[in-house]
């Protein structure tokens, strides 16, 4: 073999051998991403959304209301998908305008969380200014837990419906004793930094969101929030009680939850996970890695 030969091997062999190290470096420095995809089961619309990202295989978290219609299906498309981790989205309101939801204990078994024909109130604001019984919260948020187990999913961690099964300490105290009871991961309470594109105009979330990736810490777990539907007749009539911002014309509700999804399926966000570039982590894995017990209660500053 001549001399530039052997330089040129050695240089091929070095080369391939340094390649697979160097990838392992880069994801070993990449910060762990967890996307939450929130509202499954609202509608139809919302669980083939789903399902279009659970196909990419990405090891996503999806949280279900299972006080919704349609959470039946969403159940029987997450079977398809042990990949995505499932947990349970309390709700204790119901926020759109002729499509509404109520408790699974119904209204007389929680006469205080409801309006006068049975559903939940729209609004966090609406909830805290009526008379909620906490008894009443507590046996319903675990009747919505309970009816997620016995639907055969595997269940590993909760979380709150805009927010309001910890709007307030007492309120937080239910949640956490339900959790508890059930032996279930809280979102938010392993320390995750949380970002949404929720607010965001429809046509820069995709770029909003890469550019957050592109910033993200490694101290931390960096939580995403998500909320993917597609574009359908069902979606285009859906009107948000609590964010105007959300009904614009031009961009309501549908146009929102279309551009997240395109998001979630854009080539863009399956490069940076291709690549090492960030690294995607589940609840399932959170609640291995540290266990339950590590959980924490997060500072007000630090819960969507």
């Amino acid at each position: 073999m001549s001399c530039l030969r052997r330089i040129v091997t050695t240089f091929i062999v070095a080369t391939a051998i340094a390649a697979p190290s160097l990838v392992h470096a880069q994801r070993a420095d990449a910060p762990e991403v967890l996307f939450r995809l929130d509202d499954i089961g609202m509608n139809h619309s919302v669980n083939l959304a789903l399902e279009q990202v659970a196909k990419t295989g990405l090891p996503i978290s999806a949280t279900v209301l299972f006080v919704c219609p349609w959470y039946q299906e969403a159940v029987e498309i997450l079977k398809k998908y042990p990949h995505v981790t499932v947990g349970v989205h309390l709700a204790l309101n119901s926020e759109w305008r002729d499509y509404r939801w109520g408790p699974v204990l119904g209204m007389g078994g929680v006469p205080s969380l409801v309006d006068s024909v049975g559903y939940f109130l729209p609004s966090t604001r609406a909830f805290l200014a009526s008379r909620y019984d906490l008894g009443e919260v507590e046996r319903e948020l675990r009747a919505q837990v309970e009816r997620a187990l016995r639907s055969g999913l595997k269940i590993t961690f909760i979380d709150a419906h805009m927010g309001m099964a910890w709007a307030t300490p007492q309120l937080r105290e239910v949640t956490e004793r339900v959790a508890k009871k059930y032996g279930l991961g809280i979102s938010t309470y392993f320390g995750e930094s949380y970002y949404t594109i929720w607010g965001v105009a429809p046509g820069s979330k995709k770029s909003a969101l890469l550019e957050h990736l592109a910033k993200a810490p490694r101290d931390s777990v960096n939580l995403i929030e998500v909320h993917v539907a597609e574009r359908t007749p069902e979606m285009e009539a859906i009107f948000d009680m609590n964010a105007s911002a959300q009904n614009a014309p031009d961009a309501g509700v549908v146009a929102h939850r279309n551009a997240e999804l395109h998001t979630m399926l854009s080539p863009e966000l399956a490069e940076l996970v291709r690549s090492g570039k960030i690294h995607l982590v589940t609840y399932r894995q959170l609640v291995d890695r540290m266990g339950l017990a590590r959980m924490k209660r997060p500072s007000s500053t630090d819960t969507p």
